[in-house]
Formats: structure tokens, C-alpha cells, sequence
């Protein structure tokens, strides 16, 4: 078995697209290899700002011969009397690419066998490749010289090595050879004489190539750097997959900046240093400190302009904060909610101002609904949680709504619970983060999200496939967690209602927006338990109580009892569109059917599915008996009806947990 190394050398990348391009280099190699017909054992795609580089592992030399047999026309058309070829035979023959003196008859027809001689791999590449590579996709890809095609940088150089020996490829206009580059400021040319020597030599040039060593890399030394200090480092995996691919040479550089800077709030300065100038943190008994580390691509051991340029720009950067927080200070956050007035929220849904209001009655309702009687946090929470979107220092840095307010808020002296709560109304953040502690929090972030969902439908614009208006699916799902996790008893098809009758705008789309919710129900629950299961279950609106939904789903995931699916599956296929509301016990005539129903009027409905399943389960034996003795459609039409009047109850019972016609034994 061969190896082959491709290495597509290019301008910066953007980050985002590294990733993007990883996983499509690596799935159309796969759907190529296996389309051809080309063996191959691995296939390990690395990537750099400055390249993307596949090595496939394993790889067959050519694809396997082949042998077909196709099946023609009848004999007496395609050969005449005297056993000559007609114009059909001889069609049949040239179509398939084979002599006339090949064909062979079976039974009545005509067969020609047809042999294909594997092609070359390294045939096969060449052609293959440039349009693999031309087809990646990525957001703002670019022209550049006389070429129509894009990419998302122009390409500079390839490599292109089968066995070590060099395979040409030619894309666009650069022909492949053998020479990669290293670092940007490393000048010589890299040569590559042996595919399994790839990433040592280009680690001789100061390139990590594979993106997982790189990543440990930046670790290990944020690690190493932050220790000599006694501090520690909070690397988020957003950030940390950033700095892999802006860099192909990692060093930590330990920088500071003026402690006055740590008056401000935390939050601000973290910002600053983590989405806007790609900084690691640094902290000393959970505090955040004056210092930071910088991952720099960089060739040397002379850190001083590196520390200089970052001291410089953070400093300008918190300077901004600095004057952005006294000025924000010197009105209490109460202040800004009326310059929400002349902030749109969107387009036909009224003012931010507006969308407060409608938070606020939705606030209420959900605290009522869950019995909170004392609602004076939770309606102030409401009140002041978007009123930091007015402030300075919010649309400077708009990624610290909510964390604002609630630094504001607690130097009004508002309390805890509020400054708590309007923090918190926007957890979780992503499908990851932690949820709202505060009962505050939790309400208002549920009326905040539902608000912006119903508005979003409301006004034609729900998610699709390729878009998100305003994160709805996400806030989807934060209500979902939350409402679970909380165990608050929310109806949140009623809060649905409420929140579409509160919009300016009237929209018929309550059912969508309930179809969207349950969707996001079902695939958040898709990883804990299995799809049918969760499908069955929704023979009742699970929005309607999401805690019993889950209990009927965590119910149907232990049941270990196939008898009782496959009897709840015969009632179900018996009665069909049949049902009958009454049982007669003096229209009984066997023993059977009087027992059945004996123990079916025994079944206690009220009681926690753990027991009800239990019951159903207990019913087993006597519906088998019943099956076994009774014959449901009796020429007594009384006595039929009856039966099936019994078996509608069973049925209902059946239901009161699932639809078990969607359950496999």
C-alpha cells in the first residue's frame, strides 16, 4: 500500500474557514476514494494559516479490475436465420465495446461480458484534484489575477508526492512540485523527499502543520508561562481554536497593563483582552490580574516590541472603557429604559422599550403560573434588563449586554436578585453555557427569548436551514433547559399564546412557532434517548408540561417488557378508526373478557408512571387470554361493540403514556 502527501500552500487564511476546510478536504477525499473504487486506510488532513495539507495513508496503486456482465436483446433479434448478427446484435456489441465473437447466448437472450482494467491512482489524482480542491466553499472567497474561479486566498504553492516521488498537479496556474515554505519569516524553501518526514521538516522551518499538536502546544505554554507567575489561565475552547489557526509557530509572551485598569468591571477588561485582542486572562486566587499572554507567531527570543505593541493597544482599548463607564455612571441604570424608546427592536415590532413592556406582563404571567407571589424583583429584573443596551460602554462592546446592567444595577444598590437577573435573563449564551441560577433570571430570560421568538414568526422570518433570525433556535433551547432542568411548571404553549397576543403585529402562526419548540425538544433529547422513543411520546403536546413529557420518555427508555408493546400494537391495529365509549359487564360472555376487565378498572391513572407502567405491564397475561378465547368482532352486535368498548379503554390507557404504534418490540 502507497502513501500520497498534498500540500496546498496560500495566503492567510481567515480562522473561521480552517476548520470548514478541514472537514470538507477531508469527506470529499473520502466520497472520492470510495466513489473510485481506491482503497485506502487513513486519510489525516492538517492545516496553518498558511496551508492545507492532506496525507492519505494506506492507498491502493490502482483500482481493482472489473468484470460485468450486461444483458441484451433476445436471440432471434439480435441474430438472423443463417445465425448472422442483426443490426440490433451488432448495436448491442458496439455499445458495450466488445466483439461481435464475444457475445455469448443464455437461455433466450444475449450477453456480452466486459472487462475494465483498473486505472492508476496516480492517474486518477491529478484529474481528480484541482476541481476537489476549487469546490471547497467558505463565506468572502476572492479572485485574484486573470482567474475567474475563487478561493478563499490566492493559492502561491503545491506539493504533491505519491511514494515519495512527485506527482504533478497543476491548479489554476501553479504546477505542483516538491518544495513547501515554512514560517513567513523563515526564506529557504522546504524540501520534502519523504512524505513520513512532512511535518519534522517543516518543523525545522518553524511550522507546526497539524492543528492538534499546535493547539497542545499553545496549552502546555499558557500553562508553563502563567505557573512561573503563580497564576492560572481560563482558556475558552472559542478562543483557543482562534489562536491555533492564526498561528504556525506558537509562543506565550507574558505582557500587563496599569492596574487602575482593574477598577473597571471584569467583565469589560476580559472582553477587551479575549474577543478583541485574542489574550489569555490571567488570575491569582480567582481575581483577575494586570497581566496576560499573548500568543505570538513569532521566530526569536526577544519579546520586548511584542510586549510593547500589546501594552499599547490594550491600554487604548481600556482607556475607551474607562471614560465609557464614568460617563455611563452618571445616571443610575433606571435612566437608560426610556432611551430604549428610540432603539428598534425589529422591523414592526416596536421599540426596545416596547419589547420591556411585553417582557415585563410575560414575567408576570410565568411567576404567577408557577405560584411566585412576591413579584416585585422579578418586574424590576424585567424593567432594567435591557436598559444597558442604551449605555455607552453595551454599544462599544456589545457581546457584554446584561453583564453591564448588572454591574450598574449593583452600583445603584438594586437588589441581589436583580443584579442577578438581568445578567442572567440572556443564559445560557450557547448549547454549552450554564443556565440562569436566579428565579429572576429564569422567568425573565423565558419571556425575553419567547418574545423575540413569536416576533420572529410573526413577522414571516423563521429559521430555515442556512439562517437564524436573532438566534431564535438557541433561545429555543435555553427556554427548553431551563423550564426542564428548573423543573418549572410552565405551560409554554399557553406562554406562546400570550406572547403572540402582546406583539403589535397579529400573526396566525401559533402552530409554527409550537412545531419549531418541539422540534428543538426532540433533537435536544436525541442524545440521551432514541428518536422513536421521543416521537412516541408526543401523542401528547409535550409543550404543555415538559416535565411530564420527560417522565414519559425516561419511562418508555426503561421499559424492558416487548409483550406489552406488541399487545398495545394488536388493540391499536384491531380497533383502527374504531372505538366505542361504553362496556356493558352484563353483555360479557367469557371468562376472559370479565377478567380483563376486572383488572383494567383496577388501573389507578392518577398514579406516578413508574407504577401506572407497572399496571400495564400486569394487564399481560390477561389480554393474551382474552386474544387466545374471545373473538372481538361477534355477529352479536352488542357484544362486539362491547369488546371493542374494552378495548378502546385499554387503549387509553395505552395513550395516556405514548403511541406505542411508533414503538419497535
Amino acid at each position: 500500500m502507497s502513501k500520497y502527501l498534498l500540500e496546498i500552500g496560500v495566503e492567510e487564511l481567515p480562522y473561521k474557514f480552517i476548520p470548514s476546510a478541514i472537514k470538507q478536504l477531508k469527506d470529499s477525499f473520502n466520497k472520492f476514494l470510495t466513489e473510485n473504487n481506491i482503497g485506502f486506510e487513513n486519510i489525516n488532513v492538517m492545516a496553518t494559516p498558511r496551508r492545507l495539507a492532506v496525507i492519505i495513508e494506506g492507498i491502493a496503486d490502482a483500482q481493482p479490475d472489473s468484470e460485468k456482465v450486461f444483458k441484451g436483446p433476445i436471440k432471434k433479434i439480435a441474430y438472423d436465420e443463417n445465425g448472422n448478427l442483426t443490426k440490433a446484435g451488432e448495436g448491442f456489441a458496439n455499445k458495450n465495446g466488445i466483439k461481435p465473437e464475444d457475445l455469448y447466448v443464455e437461455g433466450d437472450y444475449v450477453f456480452a461480458k466486459v472487462f475494465n482494467k483498473g486505472k492508476l491512482t496516480t492517474a486518477l489524482l491529478p484529474e481528480c484534484i484541482p476541481n476537489l480542491i476549487l469546490k471547497l466553499q467558505g463565506s468572502h472567497f476572492m479572485r485574484w489575477s486573470t482567474h475567474d474561479e475563487k478561493f478563499s486566498r490566492p493559492i502561491r504553492w503545491i506539493v504533491s508526492l505519491f511514494n515519495n516521488e512527485e506527482l504533478p498537479i497543476r491548479i489554476l496556474d501553479i504546477e505542483s512540485s516538491r518544495f513547501s515554505r515554512g514560517h513567513r519569516s523563515y526564506t529557504q524553501p522546504v524540501e520534502i523527499k519523504n512524505i513520513d518526514e512532512y511535518r519534522d521538516e517543516l518543523r525545522k522551518a518553524y511550522v507546526i502543520v497539524n492543528q492538534d499538536e499546535r493547539q497542545a502546544k499553545i496549552v502546555e505554554l499558557a500553562k508553563q508561562e502563567s505557573e512561573k507567575i503563580g497564576a492560572t489561565t481560563r482558556i475558552s475552547e472559542d478562543l483557543l481554536e482562534e489562536v491555533t489557526y492564526i498561528c504556525e509557530w506558537p509562543v506565550a509572551v507574558v505582557c500587563s497593563f496599569d492596574e487602575e485598569f482593574l477598577t473597571i468591571p471584569d467583565e469589560v477588561t476580559i472582553t477587551v483582552m479575549e474577543t478583541h485582542q485574542r489574550y489569555f486572562a490571567l488570575f491569582k486566587d480567582g481575581k483577575l490580574t494586570n497581566k496576560f499572554i499573548t500568543i505570538a507567531n513569532y521566530i526569536g527570543d526577544d519579546f520586548s516590541n511584542i510586549q510593547a505593541g500589546n501594552l499599547r493597544v490594550i491600554k487604548a482599548r481600556l482607556d475607551d472603557a474607562v471614560f465609557f463607564v464614568k460617563n455611563d455612571t452618571k445616571k443610575p441604570l433606571e435612566g437608560y429604559v426610556e432611551n430604549l424608546k428610540g432603539m428598534t427592536f425589529q422591523k414592526g415590532m416596536g421599540s426596545v422599550y416596547d419589547k420591556t413592556q411585553r417582557i415585563i406582563k410575560l414575567s408576570k404571567q410565568i411567576a404567577e403560573s408557577i405560584g411566585v407571589t412576591a413579584l416585585d424583583t422579578i418586574i424590576r429584573t424585567a424593567y432594567l434588563c435591557k436598559a444597558d443596551l442604551a449605555t455607552n460602554l453595551v454599544f462599544e462592546f456589545t457581546e457584554l449586554q446584561g453583564y453591564i446592567g448588572s454591574d450598574y444595577a449593583k452600583l445603584n444598590g438594586e437588589p441581589q436578585g436583580v443584579v442577578d437577573g438581568i445578567k442572567e435573563h440572556y443564559f445560557p449564551l450557547n448549547a454549552d453555557s450554564e443556565l440562569a441560577k436566579s428565579l429572576e433570571g429564569q422567568i425573565v430570560g423565558i419571556a425575553d427569548k419567547i418574545d423575540t421568538i413569536c416576533a420572529v414568526f410573526a413577522s414571516g422570518k423563521k429559521p430555515t436551514g442556512s439562517s437564524d433570525p436573532l438566534g431564535v433556535r438557541r433561545a429555543a433551547l435555553g427556554i427548553i433547559k431551563t423550564v426542564i432542568e428548573n423543573r418549572l411548571n410552565i405551560n409554554v404553549s399557553e406562554l406562546i399564546k400570550s406572547a403572540l397576543e402582546l406583539l403589535p403585529v397579529q400573526a396566525d402562526c401559533r402552530s409554527d412557532v409550537e412545531e419549531f419548540f418541539v422540534q428543538r425538544l426532540v433533537i435536544y433529547l436525541s442524545d440521551t434517548y432514541k428518536k422513536e422513543i421521543l416521537e412516541s411520546a408526543l401523542i401528547k403536546n409535550p409543550l404543555e408540561d415538559l416535565a411530564d413529557y420527560v417522565a414519559r420518555v425516561n419511562i418508555l427508555s426503561n421499559l424492558d417488557s416487548p409483550m406489552t408493546i406488541e399487545n398495545a400494537n394488536r388493540i391499536i391495529r384491531i380497533l383502527k378508526d374504531s372505538s366505542y365509549d361504553r362496556v356493558d359487564e352484563g353483555l360479557f360472555v367469557d371468562d376472559a373478557e370479565k377478567k380483563l376487565y376486572e383488572c383494567a378498572v383496577g388501573v389507578d391513572t392518577n398514579s406516578d408512571y413508574e407504577l401506572y407502567i407497572k399496571q400495564l405491564i400486569g394487564l399481560n397475561a390477561q389480554i393474551d387470554s382474552f386474544f387466545e378465547k374471545v373473538l372481538v368482532m361477534d355477529k352479536d352486535e352488542n357484544i362486539k361493540n362491547n369488546r371493542i368498548g374494552l378495548l378502546t379503554m385499554l387503549k387509553n390507557y395505552y395513550e395516556r403514556i405514548a403511541d406505542f404504534s411508533k414503538l419497535s418490540k
